[in-house]
Formats: structure tokens, C-alpha cells, sequence
């Protein structure tokens, strides 16, 4: 019988692998392409396939690390702060144009040699680690502005200022899967709600200020009034989903990819899924990530501390709205916004992280099997229960 963790892991790895076949797919050309583009050779020792490895070992060697040693580490002691520190310090690198990585005009990765990464993955993941240790550690005074929730709530500033200037999906997923954990570890709801109307209006600053932005908000509420421009990627991930029907054209033999849908291995991946495999493959997509979701849940209400609790809440929360978010964008339920789908889209950095948060979730499920003991009480100011 399997268990819950294990779970998770075969559903991450059946969507990194439907990830690696559709991005051989999509990047599939017509003119100048490798004569190994799409052959079996090519899947197997590509660079793609290389990060998909990395991020499956990650996520099992995770799965058994016992994350809650976090609570006993005080000071510079806690290896957590030193990753806030490397994290921001990396994002801030990305405006070091000599680092800096550029793509369609964004700065959002850092090169070293021949290596790029995205430190805003990293940033994102050690972001609820630090809110769940936290929310654990000062659970009895959350409900007090000054000593409970602005600490945290200045580390949520300062790190979606940091991401918001070159990536503002990843900065809003940011802030709201924070402020659910800061709910969920205990602080008062109107404490947040204040808070959050800053971040809101300068939300709105940001996309008012912002032609393409602005240009992409026109375009979601009529796409054909500006059908060459802003509207042409929903136009064409409608016509590439209305193409797939049932069962799909067939893997391999999607037309929107060769030239017509933008960003058809990041972004737009899951349009190229719909074309070549149907409402079928968009289902098979879509149930995994419910499954991962429900299977979470489930965890989640075997865990007996606090922390871990919360760390299991982060990991769903981020992997979840991640996910909805690029399927509505895909689906033209919202107007277009650059943000990956979770273990499918194009993306080194992405998949390994990712990997590596859902190997700590299943290290819960572990821990909850093994009968490890919990840390209620080790701390005066620990919570004693589920907020």
C-alpha cells in the first residue's frame, strides 16, 4: 500500500515526465531545426532531461530530511536565515547587468559561466519555510502587531519588492501565500487586510504605469480589438485548445507550436497538451495536481506540530495557486501573466525547487508514519494546537 508521501512523488514525477514529452513536443520546428530534435536520443540526454533527474533525486533525498530541526536552531545558528540572506542577496544580483540573464526583457535569471538560474524560485520556497518557523516559534503573540506580525510581514516586503520590478506574478504569489500562512499561524485577520490594501494599490500603480501591462488587461476584455498584438496570445491559445477536442490532434502533430502560440514551452505549455492530447490530456494534467492537493490535505491533518503544518500548508497553497493561475491564464479565465505551470513548463530552477518542497512535504508524511515525536513545547512561545 502506498502511502500518502509516496503518493505525492509518483504524481511530481508523472508531471515532470508528461513536462519532458511536450517540451520535445513544442519545440519541435520546421525550418533549421536539429535533425535530433524529437527523436528518443535527444529526450533522453537532453538538458531537460538532466534537470528532471536532478529534481526527482532532490525531492527523495528531502523526503527524508526532518525539516522540524529547523525550531531547534536559534540565532545565526539556524542555517533558515542564512538562505533569506543567500536568496535576496541573489535577486539582488539579477540588477547586476553583468549577472544578469535576459529573456524577452525580463532580468529575472543570473548567470554564472555557463550556468542561469532563477533566484526568485528560491526566494518563493524559503520564503514560507521562514513564515511556517516563525509562526511556530511566536505563535502566542501572532495576534500582537508589533512582537508577532511585523517581522515577518517587513521579510514579505522586502522580498516582493525585490522580485515585483522584474516579475509580478511571482511577487503576488508571494504575498498571498504569505499572508495565508500568517493567517493560518495565528495573526488577526483586519491586521492583514490593512496590510494588504498597501500592496494592492501599488498592484494596480504597477500595471496603470506599465503600457504592456495595461495593454494585456485591455486584451483580456476583447482580445480581437487588438488581435496582432496583446490579444494574439489568448486568440491563440483559444484556437489551439478548440483545435485539441476530445482525444487531440496527436502528440507531435500540433500546428499552434510551429510558429503560431508564443511561449508554447513555458507559459503556454499547457495549450500545446490541449492541441496534441485533448480534453483527455488536459484532465489527466489538471487530476494530478488534484491528487497532489488532496493527498497534501491529508497529511497535513496527521501532522502534530505546528510548523509542520504550516510548512505542508505552504507548499500546497504555492504549488496550487501556481498551477490555477497559469491554467486560467491558458484558458483566458484571467488576463495573461508569466508564470509557469509547476513541473511542466520549461524551467531548470522551477522543477528542481519545486521537487525539493514537495520531498519535505512527503518528509511529513514520513515523519507522521514513523511515530516521530512531536516539537509542541519547544518553545515557551510555541503553539499548542492548529490556529
Amino acid at each position: 500500500m502506498l502511502r500518502p508521501g509516496q503518493v505525492i512523488q509518483l504524481c511530481a514525477m508523472a508531471l515532470l515526465g508528461i513536462g519532458l514529452v511536450m517540451i520535445q513536443s513544442a519545440g519541435m520546428g520546421i525550418e533549421g531545426a536539429d535533425p535530433a530534435s524529437g527523436s528518443i536520443l535527444s529526450l533522453a540526454w537532453g538538458r531537460h532531461t538532466i534537470y528532471a533527474l536532478i529534481a526527482v533525486a532532490v525531492m527523495l533525498v528531502a523526503a527524508w530530511v526532518d525539516v522540524r530541526q529547523l525550531l531547534r536552531c536559534h540565532g545565526l545558528a539556524n542555517p533558515l536565515w542564512w538562505l533569506l540572506v543567500l536568496a535576496l542577496g541573489l535577486t539582488a544580483l539579477t540588477f547586476v547587468p553583468a549577472l544578469a540573464k535576459t529573456v524577452n526583457g525580463a532580468s529575472r535569471w543570473l548567470r554564472i559561466g555557463p550556468f542561469s538560474f532563477q533566484p526568485s524560485e528560491l526566494v518563493k520556497w524559503v520564503m514560507l519555510v521562514a513564515i511556517a518557523w516563525w509562526c511556530a516559534r511566536r505563535g502566542g503573540v501572532m495576534h500582537h502587531f508589533r512582537h508577532g506580525l511585523l517581522p515577518p510581514l517587513v521579510l514579505v516586503a522586502m522580498a516582493c519588492m525585490l522580485v515585483v520590478i522584474e516579475d509580478l506574478g511571482t511577487a503576488m504569489l508571494i504575498g498571498v501565500v504569505s499572508m495565508c500562512l500568517l493567517y493560518a499561524g495565528g495573526a488577526r485577520l483586519w491586521q492583514l487586510v490593512l496590510m494588504t490594501v498597501p500592496g494592492l494599490i501599488i498592484v494596480v500603480m504597477l500595471i496603470m504605469s506599465s503600457p504592456y501591462r495595461l495593454r494585456r488587461l485591455l486584451a483580456f476584455i476583447d482580445p480581437w480589438a487588438d488581435s496582432e498584438g496583446a490579444g494574439y496570445h489568448p486568440i491563440q491559445s483559444m484556437v489551439a485548445i478548440a483545435q485539441g477536442g476530445l482525444v487531440g490532434r496527436g502528440l507531435g502533430n500540433g500546428v499552434q507550436k510551429f510558429g503560431y502560440l508564443p511561449e508554447d514551452t513555458t507559459d503556454f505549455i499547457f495549450a500545446v497538451i490541449c492541441e496534441e492530447l485533448g480534453i483527455v490530456g488536459a484532465l489527466l494534467v489538471t487530476c494530478l495536481y488534484l491528487a497532489i492537493l488532496w493527498v497534501g490535505v491529508g497529511i497535513l491533518r496527521d501532522c502534530r506540530d505546528t510548523f509542520s503544518r504550516l510548512l505542508g500548508l505552504g507548499v500546497l497553497l504555492t504549488v496550487g495557486i501556481q498551477a490555477a493561475i497559469n491554467l486560467a491564464v491558458v484558458t483566458v479565465l484571467v488576463p495573461t501573466k508569466g508564470i509557469a505551470l509547476p513541473l511542466i513548463s520549461l524551467g531548470g530552477t522551477g522543477w528542481v525547487m519545486t521537487g525539493l518542497a514537495l520531498g519535505l512535504l512527503a518528509s511529513l508524511d514520513n515523519a507522521n508514519y514513523l511515530g516521530c515525536p512531536s516539537d509542541r513545547g519547544s518553545s515557551p512561545l510555541a503553539v499548542s494546537g492548529w490556529p
